[in-house]
């Protein structure tokens, strides 16, 4: 098998490694029914997805024509409190995950998370998932009280897994203009929270399925 040059491969959360769509459409149709507004389904909801909690919810009014700052600020921690008491009833690795962290950890390679979910969410989702033990350091929205596409949260990422190469995947600009900025390469997935083309982002390469990974990694130039 070929051998890998990255010491450490970085992943977004929320639709790089896990499809939270589910759960996320739960909170904004709770947080939305609370005024009398009718639920949305889950594919209706996956585009508003990918920029927060606030603009989720902000797409979700507009679409209901309801779009108003005063509602948005009422409902948001309706929203927040509903979501951190049901994190993962319906929230699940994207297929070919948990196959290609097996085989990236069996070539050595570090494994890490940097994401702009706070931490409050992502720490106990990845526990009640089963998956924390994978990563040698998870970096919420909050740890470094900046997020993406500041470099700096990637920066804390890269320190606390310990140093090295490293690659960064992602499926917002956030998260690929990050790791420009951090000056590392990063590659973009095509079935995330897209808000357009992955084309668009500029990653250095693209992936439409956790099996293409492990062999554009191995291929990589170093």
């Amino acid at each position: 098998m070929a051998s890998i040059t990255f010491d450490i491969v970085g992943f977004d959360l929320d639709g790089t490694l896990i499809d939270t769509s589910g759960d996320l459409a739960a909170a904004v149709n709770h947080a939305i029914g609370t005024v009398g507004l009718p639920p949305f389904p889950v594919a209706a909801i996956r585009p508003f997805v990918g920029q927060g909690a606030r603009v989720m919810l902000d797409r979700a009014l507009a679409a209901s024509d309801a779009q108003d700052d005063a509602l948005l600020a009422q409902l948001l921690p309706v929203l927040l409190d509903y979501y951190q008491a049901n994190l993962s009833a319906h929230s699940a690795p994207y297929p070919g995950l948990l196959d290609a962290m097996d085989a990236l950890a069996a070539a050595g390679v570090t494994l890490a998370i940097c994401t702009n979910k706070a931490e409050r969410f992502a720490l106990p989702l990845m526990d009640q998932l089963g998956l924390s033990h994978r990563f040698a350091s998870i970096i919420g929205g909050d740890t470094v009280c900046v997020g993406k596409p500041d470099p700096a949260p990637i920066h804390a990422m890269i320190e606390r897994a310990g140093g090295g190469r490293t690659i960064f995947i992602g499926d917002t600009i956030n998260d690929i203009a990050g790791a420009r900025n951090a000056g590392i390469a990063s590659v973009a997935v095509s079935f995330g929270f897209l808000d357009g083309p992955v084309e668009e982002l500029q990653a250095d390469a693209i992936i439409h399925h956790f099996d293409e990974l492990l062999p554009l990694l191995q291929g990589w130039p170093q």
